[in-house]
């Protein structure tokens, strides 16, 4: 079980304390890194740091090919939980590529969100409208009239969004969201509705690095996409998401009313994190057993031995 980072970001709000049992005395409580061995923000165990269980035990991450490239025992995964009570800034991330070079060996910022709440007229942006320039962007933050060419997009709860490196984007006021991305912290800021911070200052932009980063033609409003819901004994899962960085599955845990658990392992390609996004349930195996609750975040390394769920949960399930 981990502990995760906390963020206390002036747009968040008290929804991770108190519908995802977050039992943190912070306002605003903007962001919990859950699953994280990023320098920024680093999840715990009761005893040490996620990054320092790995360092000692490598083999947990497995072979996926982007972990043994990296040549190091980190998580090319980050895991967080989001509550926007305000809009967040309009922003870009670089690639790998630009990140590599400009941001001191950094990954870039490939993103995915995984809607858990919304309220009514809850919305995110999502690229632009048009094809744009370098100049019209500019002029158009400086007469607050970005907003103008973006797409804003309706979200609703268990929607899914794929968000890439370079794909202008902003997360609005009543979302919360699970993300899942590359272990990245590198964000530049378009535009930031002339918001001051906690000491009356205007936050910074980041309008050079973002223009040269951010793709300017015009983006197609996204749709979600088909899922199919495969139902087993016990459990039922669906593929939300599956790139070159990360592999999302959402699982509907329901062993309530038959003796059998479900019987879950990890293969030596990529260790697996399970966040629960509703419900509780149980994980066991001979001699140990593990309960887990709405907002808990639990590490499995690669080639686990086999794992016995109980219980009535969803749960996301990440891997590389």
């Amino acid at each position: 079980m981990l502990t995760p980072a906390i963020k206390n970001y002036i747009w968040g709000g008290r929804k991770l304390r108190d519908d995802y049992n977050k039992n943190i005395e912070i306002y605003p409580l903007a962001e919990t890194w859950e699953c994280s061995t990023h320098v920024d923000g680093q999840s715990m165990t009761e005893d040490m740091s996620l990054s320092e269980i790995l360092r000692a035990n490598p083999d947990w991450l497995g072979s996926h090919p982007l972990q043994v490239m990296s040549g190091k025992p980190e998580l090319p995964i980050l895991i967080k939980l989001i509550d926007a009570k305000e809009d967040l800034s309009v922003q870009v991330h670089p690639d790998d590529e630009y990140a590599r070079v400009h941001e001191n060996g950094s990954l870039g910022k490939v993103e995915m969100w995984y809607v858990l709440s919304a309220k009514k007229d809850a919305e995110i942006v999502y690229g632009f409208r048009q094809n744009m320039t370098k100049e019209i962007v500019r002029k158009a933050i400086e007469s607050d009239k970005i907003g103008q060419y973006l797409n804003h997009v309706h979200v609703e709860k268990d929607d899914v969004f794929f968000v890439d490196a370079g794909t202008v984007h902003a997360i609005g006021a009543g979302c919360l969201i699970a993300e899942i991305q590359e272990s990245s912290n590198i964000t530049y800021r378009l535009y930031d509705y002339n918001r001051k911070d906690r000491n009356g200052y205007m936050r910074p932009l980041n309008i050079k690095k973002a223009l040269e980063v951010a793709n300017l033609n015009s983006k197609t409003v996204p749709r979600q996409p088909i899922r199919v819901l495969k139902y087993r004994n016990g459990f039922a899962n669906e593929v939300l998401c599956r790139c070159r960085y990360f592999h999302v599955e959402r699982m509907i845990l329901n062993t309530e009313i038959q003796r059998n658990l479900v019987e879950y392992r990890t293969e030596s390609n990529s260790f697996h994190t399970l966040l629960c996004i509703d419900g509780c349930g149980c994980i066991s195996t001979d001699g140990f057993l593990l309960n887990f609750f709405k907002g808990d975040c639990i590490f499995v390394p690669a080639d686990s031995e086999v794992l016995k769920l109980h219980g009535r949960a969803q749960i996301l399930d990440v891997s590389c």
